[in-house]
């Protein structure tokens, strides 16, 4: 007995060995990923507490002790009043960045319901020109896009920015993976049975059943639309600076010859990625539940 225990006994240890071996790789993998993810952000709040003389002498890991001294500066400085103001940056963005994530998540899930749900002659094509349109790179269409706003007389003005969000595909098609996989269409028969309206049906049982995928969505919405530059820096062309957002203020920052501050720069664009630091730390489980919702196969 105890010959045929080794002999069975070895393949489980080799396996157990196997498996320990390949977690350990695996976890050093992805602290390295994590360390490297994370450096930068980190070396962009360090470099914020420091002086421009210190940041000069070479690359500083611990913080210094000129944070206030670099606050002052970049509210204080002539040159940084010009480029930058933290208060008109962060109420644009935050508007045009909670008015366009909206419109993103409702009509995305809007589109996506009605293609789950109803069976009509081009429901299989529609799904496939909004894959099609998922490929296609806002840089192919922008000089269009510019010119069709021009004619509009919609440049120097929002809406461009704000308006275009109702049409996102790739919400499209993750709003509706996720309602193949969760949603059943039983529940909407019921709702009709009951008399409740369609659009009725969609905003009271819907859209509740989907807050996990709308909450994901919502957020990687907030990021993209926070940090968008390319589209406001085509459209917002001569506003002045009150109007601008706070990625086309940062930029002006670096593009500066006047400004030479590093600690102060750093600082404005610490404050820049305020907001998206605290939407991934207090929202990481709905970014790791999307990325699970993500991989849901048709």
């Amino acid at each position: 007995m105890s010959k045929m225990s080794s002999v069975y006994g070895e393949p489980k240890d080799s396996y157990s060995a196997q498996l320990k071996t390949k977690s350990t790789i695996l976890t050093i993998w992805f602290i390295f990923l994590t360390v490297v993810c994370l450096l930068p952000i980190y070396i962009l709040l360090i470099n914020s507490t420091h002086s421009h003389a210190e940041i000069a002498t070479g690359l500083k890991m611990l913080p210094g002790s000129h944070f206030m001294t670099n606050f002052k500066e970049v509210n204080s400085n002539a040159d940084f009043k010009l480029a930058y103001n933290a208060f008109h940056g962060y109420k644009n963005s935050l508007f045009i960045t909670v008015c366009s994530t909206a419109l993103t998540v409702f009509f995305s899930a809007l589109t996506a319901y009605g293609m789950h749900v109803y069976d009509f002659k081009l429901k299989d094509i529609s799904y496939t020109v909004v894959l099609l349109v998922m490929m296609i790179p806002m840089q192919v269409t922008s000089a269009g896009f510019v010119s069709f706003m021009a004619d509009l007389h919609l440049t120097n003005t929002y809406w461009p920015l704000i308006l275009p969000a109702v049409a996102a595909p790739a919400v499209v098609y993750f709003m509706r993976s996720y309602m193949q996989s969760s949603f059943s269409l039983a529940i909407v028969e019921a709702a009709r049975i009951d008399g409740c309206s369609e659009f009725r049906t969609f905003v009271s049982i819907a859209i509740p059943m989907m807050k996990p995928a709308i909450a994901v969505q919502a957020i990687f919405a907030f990021i993209a639309s926070w940090n968008n530059f390319y589209t406001p820096n085509m459209i917002l062309i001569s506003v002045k600076l009150k109007q601008k957002t706070l990625p086309m203020m940062v930029s002006a920052l670096q593009a500066s010859d006047k400004l030479t501050d590093l600690g102060a720069i750093y600082f404005a664009i610490a404050l820049s990625i305020i907001p998206i630091i605290i939407a991934y730390v207090f929202l990481s489980k709905f970014i790791i539940a999307g990325v699970a919702l993500g991989g849901v196969k048709e």
